[in-house]
């Protein structure tokens, strides 16, 4: 049996980049903040007072992750959790004053990293290249959801 061209498998290569990506967020960003956690402070910026299962779809972590990123930024001090006025079981997610102090700091961070991944490729490659991940993430979320119809090859 021949061996397989690892250069063609997308597992092999994305396990790659997610190592680069590590690396790089933990020097250039932050340390105590993961990648996952700066997605989730970031979402609430801009769509403050979210549900944490609604974060979750926004951010792609499925609910046991949102759960413990959640209960670590909370405990950090960084989100509140408030009781939904309208249903009294949800409750509803903000930044704290820490919090939105922390996604400004590592927004500027998080650009500055991302010049120094994408640095190899054109602008032009880098639109071109973040469309194709995120059509590919935005499928593979489909096969983990079958409620959800695949969408059409393009």
């Amino acid at each position: 049996m021949a061996a397989v061209d690892l250069s063609t498998q997308l597992g092999h290569q994305a396990r790659r980049l997610q190592q680069a990506h590590h690396l790089l967020w933990n020097t250039m960003v932050s340390e105590e903040i993961t990648s996952p956690q700066f997605a989730v402070l970031n979402t609430l910026v801009t769509e403050p007072g979210l549900d944490q299962r609604t974060v979750g779809e926004r951010v792609g972590l499925d609910r046991s992750t949102i759960a413990e990123v959640v209960g670590r930024l909370v405990g950090r001090g960084l989100l509140d959790k408030v009781r939904d006025p309208q249903d009294g079981r949800r409750f509803l997610l903000r930044l704290t004053d820490d919090g939105t102090r922390t996604q400004r700091k590592l927004a500027v961070r998080a650009a500055r990293m991302n010049q120094v991944f994408l640095a190899p490729i054109s602008a032009e490659e880098r639109t071109r290249f973040l469309s194709l991940i995120q059509r590919v993430a935005d499928a593979a979320e489909g096969l983990r959801n079958p409620t959800e119809p695949l969408a059409a090859p393009h």
